[in-house]
């Protein structure tokens, strides 16, 4: 029979199928395997009304064999075939697809074909030189042929087919210096691309499997044996009713899956209908993976259509802060054929990647709620990620976020919400007061802590080094404004009180000011203070920059200069107040020491380093001698 050539216009064309739209060649089965199955579910959709099909469902099955001599791989189904016609129509035509048409004409619930976007079948050719398929279709007497080697056309012949089906026929091209093609061709690795893509298909795939066995009655002689194994274990477990899986069922699959000695802290299970339909199945771990705060870490879900895989791990699936959830979505709303490219533009997966969001969030702050004790474990594994949710992007999910992140706070030194915090507020507090700090208890000998307890407000301890970027891109908080306590003004003072301490200011004026210039552009400001009940000095930042966000960006790979306006305060009440005041009228030499002495105690008490730590100790052995 004369060659014919594709109606799909061109060489370059058929390129692009069979070298662009996969990014990995062993898809190839995959894509083959779906096709099968989409047979099979045409010949049983057909068989409720034709009576002259006598295979039940259990009949059906897909063969792969495997021929290393001839350098063969066979992929055969026993379902509906396909005519000389159908021949020509699917698979003379790239991007013809005869299920999508058969999808189209038949309307059933119980039906799930895959394929339905027309390329999957030339992916053979990324590992095979040559095609063959040979199919007998229901209802047809004669079996046709069709042969091809890629660009150059195709042929369609009669030939002999005993039974109803099609059975496709690869030549595994030769092994090259890039690629090993004989691959395909190994047992192990048809059983693990099976396992990996096509583990759900819901009919059985079978395959000769060879083994060595010891012969029967010798002790050390061996036998190879050829045993029929099915490679698939047919039924998604995220298909079942959830009232049909156990614990157990859940946790094993879990593990099996994606490599967990531990039992989730959360399985999330859910089933959604309308404008995007799916199954997903989520778990949030107990704790991150070794590699999860790494560049290496890559997030993602599984994605399958109809439970063929499509993607290992689709990053579109999950905002980065909850890049932590472990799972997979199954949707007969994506096209199997589909790329990752046109993924990223898919509106059916953005619909459902925000449906995730939604979910996630939810079952946490349900967690949260009913089950403390878990949420509180969790978020010390994946904490931090949540409140650089809050902080990134400029702060457009923190309002998402917000109820969910948790500081410990002074009020019974345990982890607390933004709400529970507000709940207790004083009546009439309008702010919300924290510190930072390396720890709870470092952040409680902080000389500006004693005075805020002392009036009974709260405190929040910020011991992360994410944690103060995060309420500062929050702002606020139930109409509540976020007030770090090492900050220029706590408006804590009554007026009368302001009133004296400008007073005391504006008399030590001049002071103050040569104390400022003793510091050498360190601080922007020496002033007399309020806010410290039973310590000499402290050190305060105005402006947004904080000390303690000032340390953190010192501290990143591309450290900045940016440096906080930092202000020296004095305890008013302090006798080192009038030691100074003193040492103004009498020793200018010993006021520069003081100063000096002053400034390196207030770094030291905030966490910081002394620039001149040498200076600093022979300024204290000459004023102890």
């Amino acid at each position: 029979m004369a060659k014919k050539q594709f109606k799909a216009e061109s060489k370059k064309l058929m390129d692009m199928m069979i070298n662009s739209i996969y990014t990995h060649k062993e898809i190839f089965l995959r894509e083959l395997i779906s096709n099968a199955s989409d047979a099979l579910d045409k010949m049983y959709f057909k068989s409720l009304t034709d009576d002259s099909i006598t295979l039940s469902r259990s009949d059906y099955q897909i063969k792969i064999n495997v021929d290393r001599d001839m350098r063969t791989l066979t992929i055969e189904d026993n379902g509906i075939g396909m005519s000389e016609k159908e021949l020509e129509n699917n698979l003379g035509t790239i991007a013809k697809s005869g299920s999508l048409d058969f999808k189209t004409e038949n309307k059933a619930d119980d039906m799930s074909i895959i394929g339905q976007f027309g390329v999957g079948f030339y992916s053979a050719f990324m590992v095979s030189d040559s095609v063959t398929v040979r199919s007998l279709a229901h209802g047809e007497d004669q079996a046709y042929c069709w042969t091809s080697k890629g660009v150059d056309g195709y042929t369609i012949e009669p030939c002999i087919k005993d039974t109803v089906g099609t059975k496709i026929t690869l030549h595994i091209k030769d092994d090259t210096e890039d690629e090993h093609y004989s691959d395909f061709l190994e047992q192990y690795t048809i059983m693990g691309l099976v396992k990996k893509y096509s583990d759900f298909i819901r009919y059985p795939i079978r395959m000769m499997w060879e083994t060595n066995r010891l012969k029967e009655g010798s002790e050390n002689e061996y036998e190879k044996v050829l045993e029929e194994r099915t490679l698939n274990s047919m039924i998604p477990l995220w298909k079942k009713n959830k009232s049909e899986i156990t614990k157990e069922e859940f946790n094993s699959f879990y593990k099996d899956q994606f490599g967990d000695w531990q039992e989730p802290a959360k399985v999330i299970h859910t089933k959604v209908e309308g404008n995007a339909t799916y199954t997903a199945l989520l778990y949030v771990p107990k704790q991150p993976p070794f590699d999860y705060y790494s560049k290496n870490f890559e997030k993602g879900l599984q994605l399958y259509s109809s439970g063929v895989m499509i993607m290992e791990k689709c990053a579109d699936l999950l905002p980065d802060y909850f890049s932590f959830v472990k799972g997979l979505v199954d949707s007969e709303d994506l096209s199997l054929n589909i790329s990752r490219e046109m993924l990223q533009h898919d509106r059916q997966l953005k619909l459902i990647a925000t449906n995730i969001e939604r979910k996630v969030r939810n079952e946490l702050l349900a967690m949260l709620k009913n089950d403390r004790e878990t949420y509180e474990e969790f978020f010390k594994a994946f904490g931090t990620q949540l409140k650089f949710g809050m902080y990134e992007d400029f702060g457009a999910n923190k309002d998402k976020l917000a109820d969910l992140v948790l500081f410990t706070s002074s009020y019974e030194k345990k982890p607390v919400t933004l709400a529970e915090y507000v709940d207790r507020c004083k009546e009439g507090q309008n702010t919300i007061y924290y510190a930072c700090g390396e720890s709870a208890d470092k952040i409680d000998m902080l000389p500006q802590a004693e005075l805020i307890k002392d009036n009974g407000y709260e405190i929040l301890y910020l011991t992360d080094n994410v944690d103060e970027f995060a309420l500062q891109i929050l702002a606020s908080y139930k109409d509540k404004t976020f007030t770090n306590i090492s900050t220029e003004n706590l408006n804590l003072d009554t007026e009368e009180e302001k009133q004296q301490l400008e007073a005391i200011n504006e008399e030590s004026k001049s002071m103050l000011e040569t104390m400022k210039e003793t510091l050498a552009g360190a601080v922007t400001a020496v002033r007399f203070t309020n806010r410290l009940k039973s310590h000499p000095v402290c050190l305060v930042s105005e402006g947004v920059l904080s000390l303690e966000m000032e340390k953190v960006l010192s501290q990143m790979p591309n450290g900045t200069d940016a440096k906080a306006e930092v202000v020296m305060e004095i305890n008013k009440d302090h006798p080192i107040s009038e030691k100074l005041k003193q040492l103004a009228e009498t020793d200018a030499d010993k006021l520069e020491k003081y100063t000096k002495i002053l400034y390196a105690q207030a770094r030291l008490i905030e966490g910081l380093t002394v620039d001149n730590p040498t200076e600093l100790s022979n300024m204290i052995c000459d004023l102890m001698l």
